[in-house]
């Protein structure tokens, strides 16, 4: 090992920031052996050093000041844990100024401020890593920009937020509605006491920004693509999907190509129990990728959680080293993409629930509205009564185009006998 040693700062000594050290204390000669190279862990700054982590540390390398690792020049790799946009990107921003390479497992981070971080890692020449991004401690970016670069990817479907996947999963198992499995799940940390973020789609969407850049060559901005929430999702929706259509549902990040044109989307989505991301249960995360060479491919693992991140994180750490005096390079240098197709643009088969007063008329009157907007149907089941006259009605369509769906269903929802909301799930 007579290379220079590296040292290592991490900003951030919270829960992953624990995970890192403590994988450091467990795997230090295994990590020098890959690199052949001393590694040293030099400084940890966070504003809290005095609770105690539950892992071994040398109190002299705990620090409150974030310039003891921006200005230190023996400081190679910086790792950035504190999580949101600011001060990380400041912190980033300042760390790639002075020549040093990051690490982060900042999502939200990367999808907003990608552009600024990637002009100042090439103008700076340094580098930055975000394994733990997606997936947690699931090997999936670095495979993608690497052992699939002899493929153009087709088509990328993401299970990767484990709160949501959670909640849907134990509603399907327990039979038990939303709002009591959230807040168990709450109550046993999968889900934060404001679980919105999760919930409502927006943490998927960040991952699926970046899963896009690394598959397709392009940034899609998370204003600019459609991102919808499991909120709605209801035990029917459930059972009627498993019983009836073999189907369970999952919210998926999806972003595939076809001509040119790129999809990027975010929904609940119902999926055939057949295919492989039906499998992927609980607070797991699973991605499959389909490349025009390779076929599909499944990533499938612990998307989150202490150690799995902290694997990626390290794994990240180890690839610098390796990678140091490369050239810079991330995602294709040439994007297939000529357009981001509107969610208007969408064709998928839908599933409808709607409640209707049981009276004569209706179905015709509600078929009528979907043949006008040239959607066909195939299938229609009525329930048995929820409350008085009222009936719930479950549709299949063909292949239809959003735009004309969500026509439909405003056309829908005004009819005097159509109670409420008319829900609608699209299929895989």
């Amino acid at each position: 090992m007579a290379n220079k040693a590296i040292n290592i700062g991490l900003i951030g000594f919270g829960t992953i920031g624990s995970g890192v050290v403590e994988t450091f204390n467990l795997n230090l000669p295994l990590i020098e052996d890959k690199v052949k190279r001393k590694v040293n862990l030099k400084r940890i700054v966070d504003l809290d050093i005095e609770t105690d982590r539950g892992v071994e540390v040398n109190p002299e390398i705990l620090s409150t000041d974030i310039n003891d690792i921006l200005d230190d020049p023996e400081i190679d790799i910086v790792i950035e844990l504190i999580g949101g946009y600011q001060p990380a990107l400041s912190f980033i921003l300042k760390a790639m100024s002075q020549g040093k390479h990051v690490v982060t497992a900042n999502k939200a981070l990367l999808a907003k401020h990608w552009d600024e971080i990637m002009e100042s890692s090439q103008i700076n020449q340094v580098r930055i890593s975000f394994e733990a991004s997606v997936g947690g401690g699931i090997p999936l970016l670095r495979p993608l920009n690497e052992s699939m670069a002899a493929n153009k990817i087709e088509d990328i479907y993401g299970i990767i937020n484990g709160t949501a996947n959670y909640i849907l999963t134990k509603m399907a198992d327990d039979q038990r509605d939303f709002d009591e499995v959230l807040k168990e799940a709450q109550e046993k940390g999968y889900a934060e006491q404001d679980p919105t973020f999760d919930i409502e789609g927006h943490d998927t969407a960040q991952k699926l920004i970046i899963l896009t850049i690394i598959g397709f060559g392009v940034y899609v901005k998370q204003e600019d693509f459609h991102v919808e929430g499991i909120t709605h999702i209801t035990l029917d929706d459930i059972e009627f999907a498993r019983n009836e259509l073999g189907c369970c549902i999952k919210l998926l990040a999806i972003s595939t190509i076809s001509n040119g044109e790129l999809e990027v989307r975010v929904h609940p989505t119902l999926v055939d129990e057949k295919h492989l991301l039906s499998s992927v249960n609980d607070a797991f995360n699973g991605v499959y990728i389909i490349g025009d060479v390779v076929g599909p491919v499944m990533m499938y693992g612990q998307g989150a959680g202490m150690m799995p991140t902290a694997s990626a994180v390290v794994g990240d750490c180890i690839d610098l080293i390796e990678e140091m005096g490369k050239p810079l390079t991330y995602g294709p240098e040439k994007t297939r993409v000529t357009r981001i197709k509107d969610m208007n643009e969408v064709i998928s088969k839908y599933y409808l629930r709607l409640m209707v007063t049981d009276k004569p008329g209706v179905l015709h009157e509600i078929s009528g509205i979907l043949s006008d907007l040239d959607i066909s149907l195939e299938s229609v089941s009525q329930k048995k009564q929820v409350t008085g006259n009222d009936v719930p009605i479950f549709m299949v369509t063909h292949q239809a185009l959003e735009e004309n769906i969500q026509k439909a269903v405003q056309r829908i929802e005004k009819l005097e006998s159509v109670k409420g909301e008319v829900i609608f799930i699209r299929i895989l």
